[in-house]
């Protein structure tokens, strides 16, 4: 394959209009979230990653995890939670089992802005994957994202 070759394009144009969509449906979650509730949308995504934790096995998600989860590094998320426990946000507390580990847990105050600001993000996405739709370049990817399953 040469850099000319027709398939290296395809691919180069498809990713290029993948990243275009990632980067307008997170601008525009992003400005919603910040207007309606003094978030951003990878402050969200922790809380919403935390909220979902339990006390079961394997219930609680060690930092790379996390950090995983939220698509940034592990010292770019140690930060994050930093600040959301500076906000009251979040609470950390030792492994009650291992106490090398560190847990991160939503606290009542957490997950109460997290329900607030659950329907701005549902909305904001929504929003963003319509107008996305009225791109023909972008119409094949909004589709893919809409007929995903929800996780389980």
């Amino acid at each position: 394959m040469t850099a000319t070759d027709p398939a290296l394009t395809a691919l180069a144009q498809g990713w290029c209009a993948l990243s275009l969509l990632h980067g307008r449906i997170e601008a525009h979650i992003e400005r919603a979230l910040q207007a309606g509730h003094d978030l951003s949308v990878r402050e969200y995504s922790l809380l919403d990653v935390l909220s979902r934790q339990h006390d079961g096995e394997g219930g609680h998600l060690q930092m790379k995890q996390v950090a995983d989860a939220v698509v940034l590094s592990q010292s770019a998320t140690t930060r994050l939670v930093t600040r959301l426990e500076d906000r009251g946000l979040l609470s950390r507390y030792l492994c009650p089992t291992d106490r090398r580990g560190i847990y991160t847990d939503v606290t009542p105050a957490g997950l109460t802005l997290l329900e607030e600001a659950r329907p701005t993000n549902d909305t904001a996405l929504r929003e963003a994957l319509d107008e996305a739709a009225k791109n023909p370049e972008l119409v094949p990817l909004v589709r893919v994202v809409e007929s995903l399953p929800a996780p389980a």
